[in-house]
């Protein structure tokens, strides 16, 4: 095998995102669910003739050695190098890019994700799930979900996974069209960094209805700061419960057919983008050999 071509890397949204406290190294104890949704980037891999690892594509306002795909594609050799004494061949990596930076859906994640994923099978690398999830936390704390690959109760930094069943729903997503740096929500004075545990049976109780479970508490500075996804949050809320994801900026909200979220769409402000997805249960290279 010298290719993986259409290598998919989905987008997920936070149902809650609740902020308990921080620990003594500066980084802020969470609890979340992860849902993985089916709109995303596609990656494509070729592998080299030398050992250089290259991103083909131009992502502007993305420097190509610190993206998160070569990033984490230069840990695997690593890893491998260290374990076989050999260095893997070098690889080029092409990506259509979809998902928004800064939009709190998790594109850079992802990529790095499915990145990890599919170079573990062209390297014939061998890593098990839970090996390629620990090589990746250190380069973004949603990166061992999307491995984990499916709907996840996540608490610690995000690292902490435990299945959870979620509705079998679509989402409307806004991009409000500004880019919220995850840096400028974490530092800011405002943002709430007590709120009470919960426990992966206070959110199944409210399976049904979960976009509803809980808050996202990092909304409240996020909109504070950038008046339009204050402005999306509002106008979405008209047609059902209305969430930011993440750290922001895109907005989300739960329907319960697609024909329900095209009705929606076609309603929404020419000054924004936006788009539907259907929940996934699993990551759609899950299927692959890890």
């Amino acid at each position: 095998m010298t290719e993986l071509k259409n290598c998919p890397a989905p987008a997920k949204l936070n149902l809650f995102l609740h902020v308990n406290g921080r620990r003594a190294d500066g980084y802020h104890l969470l609890q979340t669910v992860f849902q993985l949704i089916d709109h995303g980037d596609t990656l494509h891999f070729t592998l080299r003739d030398d050992t250089a690892l290259r991103r083909v594509t131009d992502l502007p306002g993305v420097p190509e050695q610190s993206d998160l795909m070569i990033r984490a594609a230069r840990l695997l050799q690593a890893e491998v190098l260290r374990r076989t004494g050999v260095l893997p061949r070098g690889v080029d990596i092409a990506i259509e890019k979809v998902l928004p930076m800064g939009g709190g859906v998790g594109g850079g994640s992802s990529d790095a994700a499915t990145t990890l994923m599919a170079l573990n099978q062209l390297w014939n690398a061998g890593l098990s799930k839970q090996e390629l999830m620990d090589l990746g936390l250190p380069l973004g704390a949603d990166i061992p979900f999307f491995i984990f690959g499916e709907t996840a109760f996540a608490e610690g930094v995000g690292e902490a996974l435990q299945p959870v069943r979620a509705p079998d729903c679509w989402y409307v997503v806004i991009e409000p069209g500004v880019m919220v740096p995850t840096a400028a929500i974490f530092g800011s004075e405002q943002l709430t960094r007590d709120t009470p545990v919960v426990n992966i049976a206070d959110f199944s109780s409210h399976c049904e209805t979960s976009a509803g479970f809980g808050r996202n508490d990092l909304q409240q500075v996020a909109t504070k700061l950038f008046p339009p996804v204050a402005e999306a949050v509002e106008w979405l809320a008209a047609y059902g419960g209305a969430r930011m994801t993440g750290s922001g900026a895109c907005v989300f909200s739960a329907v319960a057919t697609e024909a329900d979220a095209d009705a929606v769409l076609a309603k929404v402000p020419a000054q924004w983008k936006a788009w539907k997805a259907k929940a996934l249960h699993r990551h759609p290279m899950f299927a692959a050999k890890l």
